[in-house]
């Protein structure tokens, strides 16, 4: 593993799930790994859950972690190549995320996308320039497309309460107050789709399909009811339009999940990346259910980055 960015550089999944598990059962017993090491955090957008979990994570290997909000504990980065910066940025991203490099043995990002240009957002221009300007490995804690920590939190989570070899999971829109970018969904089916002991299905509203070169391999669904039965695990998410990019299509209040949703699957076990709207995209009757896995999923955010870092810092020990 050189960087970790998407399902891809995860290499052998089942390995790094396995790793991920021996970790958990012994959260400091690889500290050597850490030792003397620097874990760098840059946060573009706010954060609970990455930023907390990430500085966890790096504490329990030993490591120490610093945490940067651009543009507001820094200068302001201008992120234009061959820009005249005769404006109000004072710092370009070259220099910056070179100069990081040299404070740090891992760097961890989060950017967001624009939700107005489509090809800027998938291309993940700033993402990618600072892979090109970074001298050490790079994590993604969230880019314009994808938040694969989230997804190997999520795959964690479904491993520990399977309760059979092989499960069904459900991915499913959910109605929100806002336009919501396309990130957490997308990396769900990045690796969901690559499971080989998943039945994975996706269901949402005509309009809202998601990119196909994350959804190869699922079965979609436009009717919520069917996709649900009998399914074992359920990931509740919101997301805006991608073919009519960052738009509300449609935002029917009928797809928030109820217990009249859930009682057609095999008494599913309920899943959100968080933070979430209750009574919004979920009832309070779900999120406070004994079968809700939220909390738990959320506290396997550090056993993600945990492992992440595991594999990128023990080939400098």
């Amino acid at each position: 593993m050189k960087n970790f960015t998407s399902f891809a550089d995860a290499g052998d999944y089942k390995a790094l799930l396995q790793q991920a598990l021996e970790i958990k059962a012994n959260p400091f017993g690889y500290q050597h790994i850490g030792k003397n090491k620097t874990v760098g955090l840059i946060f573009f957008n706010p954060s609970l859950r990455t930023r907390l979990s990430s500085v966890k994570a790096a504490y329990n290997l030993g490591a120490q972690a610093w945490v940067l909000n651009a543009g507001a504990d820094s200068w302001t980065l201008e992120m234009a190549d061959g820009a005249v910066m005769n404006g109000g940025t004072q710092e370009h991203i070259k220099e910056a995320i070179a100069v990081m490099s040299q404070y740090c043995d891992v760097l961890g990002v989060r950017t967001f996308p624009t939700l107005k240009d489509r090809e800027a957002d998938y291309s993940e221009e700033v993402f990618n320039k600072i892979l090109k300007y970074a001298t050490v490995p790079v994590v993604s804690l969230e880019s314009a497309t994808l938040h694969p920590l989230q997804s190997f939190a999520d795959l964690i989570t479904v491993a520990e309460h399977k309760q059979k070899e092989r499960v069904k999971v459900v991915l499913t829109w959910a109605p929100h107050v806002r336009a919501l970018p396309q990130c957490v969904p997308n990396s769900f089916c990045d690796w969901f789709s690559e499971v080989d002991w998943v039945d994975f299905v996706i269901t949402h509203p005509e309009g809202y399909e998601l990119d196909p070169r994350f959804t190869k391999g699922a079965r979609i669904e436009y009717d919520q009811k069917k996709a649900l039965e009998g399914a074992d695990f359920v990931q509740a998410k919101n997301w805006s339009s991608y073919q009519d990019y960052g738009q509300v299509i449609s935002n029917d209040p009928s797809w928030m999940l109820t217990p009249e949703h859930m009682a057609g699957t095999n008494h599913a076990k309920f899943l959100h990346c968080l933070p979430v709207r209750r009574n919004v995209e979920v009832s309070d009757a779900i999120l406070d259910s004994p079968n809700s896995l939220v909390i738990q999923e959320a506290g396997n955010r550090v056993f993600s980055m945990q492992t992440v870092l595991h594999e990128l810092l023990k080939q400098s020990v």
